[in-house]
């Protein structure tokens, strides 16, 4: 018996239904791979950001995931080539959809049970998606920006329903606009109600400000912070230059 189309299992219906220490023999999700190419490169070499957003509310297969994965990243060798961008999945297929197998031989109405126990057994998993949610996201270069919409554009015909490619005006996987990307990593700049600078950390980034930080790590001693006289502690000045 081959697979069922995903029309049965394609909308939210349900409570989740998870994987557990009551629901075991679960069978492994195709999408093993969430980073494609240059996952490890820092936050200040891909400027452009592009999302793959879901217009509709429903499931996803694991299926489906790993083909967008592929088609995507295949469109991304052959159009800036394998070292110029970074492919997150942002969906994460933890649902689990069952099946109420049914006999389709020769005297097999002898031996189904019809809707009798119908619970069924599980049969894959899939991702639950909101509307707006993102499931896809590609970092680049400004010029392979118009690449990555592309690539997404090819990977929307994996997936069921109706789906939106949306150009970020964020720096990369950063939450912050680009113009105030550039001007927070040379001087402080004003953020969400605090003051600070934009500091490098890894593929992402940290918010440096003094606010909500303790006095010991800003290399300021004081009692309220547990400090010793006889031990100064100025491991972590947070690069502040106090």
């Amino acid at each position: 018996m081959g697979r069922r189309p995903w029309k049965c299992s394609r909308y939210c219906k349900n409570k989740p239904y998870i994987k557990s220490r009551y629901c075991r023999g679960v069978p492994e999700g195709k999408l093993k791979i969430f980073d494609v190419a240059k996952k490890k490169t820092g936050c200040d070499v891909f400027p452009a950001c592009v999302h793959l957003l879901s217009l509709e509310k429903e499931q996803i297969s694991s299926e489906s995931l790993e083909a967008a994965r592929i088609s995507a990243n295949k469109h991304m060798i052959n159009g800036v080539g394998k070292d110029n961008y970074h492919i997150r999945m942002r969906l994460h297929p933890f649902n689990i959809v069952r099946i109420n197998k049914m006999l389709t031989c020769a005297g097999a109405d002898r031996l189904q049970t019809g809707m009798r126990g119908a619970y069924g057994k599980p049969y894959g998993l899939c991702a639950r998606v909101k509307i707006n949610q993102i499931m896809m996201s590609i970092r680049t270069t400004l010029k392979g920006e118009e690449h990555a919409c592309e690539a997404l554009r090819k990977a929307k015909f994996k997936f069921p329903g109706r789906q939106l490619v949306y150009i970020s005006r964020n720096w990369g996987f950063t939450p912050y606009p680009k113009e105030l990307f550039q001007e927070g990593r040379v001087s402080e700049v004003e953020w969400r109600g605090a003051t600070g600078r934009i500091v490098a950390d890894g593929v992402g980034t940290k918010f440096i400000s003094g606010k909500g930080v303790r006095l010991s790590k800003q290399g300021i001693w004081h009692k309220s912070s547990g400090d010793n006289k006889a031990k100064p502690n100025d491991a972590m000045r947070l690069n502040r230059g106090l």
